[in-house]
């Protein structure tokens, strides 16, 4: 390739001329209207990435479960509730973490990398608590140092058996996931599932804030893990879980059992206001006289819903319908 430059200094120099006189053009090209925005080869962009809403669904169905299963095995069932899911950096997420923590790694396979599973210890000891028959009392501000003992570790263990199996089976409908227990720390700073500076995938699980000391249980996906399978996350969202004809049978199902579902019609023919004086000395043949409505009213459960007519056909009274009424109207 030769070194020799493809303009000499003077048609530079005139080119440079013709930009500033305005006698070259400089809007002319392919695509001059085209929009564009820059785009970092080195960074990630969450924005075109994991639907968040398909892992609050996930959420949702993994903490009935987990409930359910922490019942069984600890004998309480406390009180989590899952908060908003959120993209930040892992870095970020370690600086808000203080020792000493129940840090667990897990591996879920099929994916790639590792999650991580913080529990607090106010969670493990109001749980050791609950399951030696105590009221779930928790403890707070722990010395950094402090380690787990035997009892404490296995009340953990119990959790993170019952956490692996309720995530595994909330996945089940969307992907099938195996959780393994790979690893255990009490200083985060120690659990490198990513890089400081790598997006991750945060699920709280927070406990009743009416309690006196709150705790958490903390999901963390690194956010390439969830990449791959982000179409699958996506399309489920939009389409439930991909049986739709079911769903119309099943809406079928319901209506046809409500219809057959029974009713009490009320029907009022009147009514009429007296004073509460004039009621307690009330007696035997005094009459109460109102003024009859053209139309009485049926009511089903106190509701008002239809004017009728009262009339007879044979020997029965009968109550023909006349028109609805909308009880937000009255």
């Amino acid at each position: 390739m030769s070194d020799k430059p493809l303009l000499s200094p003077e048609e530079l120099e005139a080119l440079a001329d013709g930009l500033d006189t305005g006698a070259i053009a400089v809007d002319t090209g392919f695509n001059t209207g085209a929009k564009v925005r820059k785009h970092d080869l080195a960074s990630e962009d969450s924005s075109l990435g994991v639907n968040l809403q398909s892992i609050d669904m996930i959420n949702e169905r993994f903490i009935r479960q987990f409930r359910l299963g922490l019942l069984e095995v600890l004998r309480t069932s406390p009180r989590l509730n899952p908060s908003r899911v959120q993209i930040l950096r892992f870095g970020d997420y370690l600086k808000k973490l203080k020792a000493p923590l129940s840090v667990n790694i897990m591996r879920a396979n099929p994916l790639r990398g590792y999650a991580m599973v913080v529990i607090e210890p106010t969670v493990v000891f109001s749980s050791l608590d609950s399951f030696f028959g105590g009221f779930g009392r928790g403890v707070s501000d722990l010395p950094p140092g402090r380690m787990f003992t035997p009892t404490e570790s296995r009340i953990i263990k119990l959790i993170l058996n019952v956490f692996m199996r309720s995530i595994k089976e909330a996945w089940a409908p969307i992907y099938e996931l195996d959780f393994e227990h790979v690893s255990s720390e009490i200083n985060p700073q120690f659990a490198q599932i990513a890089d400081e500076s790598d997006l991750v995938i945060l699920s709280r699980f927070e406990a009743d804030p009416n309690l006196q000391n709150r705790g958490f249980i903390d999901l963390v996906y690194p956010y390439a893990a969830l990449k791959p399978i982000r179409d699958l996350l996506r399309s489920r969202v939009q389409s439930g879980d991909g049986n739709e004809e079911s769903d119309k049978q099943w809406r079928t199902d319901l209506e046809l059992a409500v219809h057959d579902s029974g009713v009490e019609i009320q029907v009022l023919l009147g009514h009429l206001n007296i004073a509460l004086s004039q009621l307690e000395t009330m007696k035997d043949g005094d009459v109460l006289y109102f003024k009859k409505p053209e139309l009485a009213r049926g009511y089903i459960s106190d509701l008002p819903s239809f004017d009728m007519e009262i009339g007879s056909i044979g020997s029965h009274i009968a109550a023909k319908i006349v028109s609805p009424v909308d009880p937000r109207m009255l």
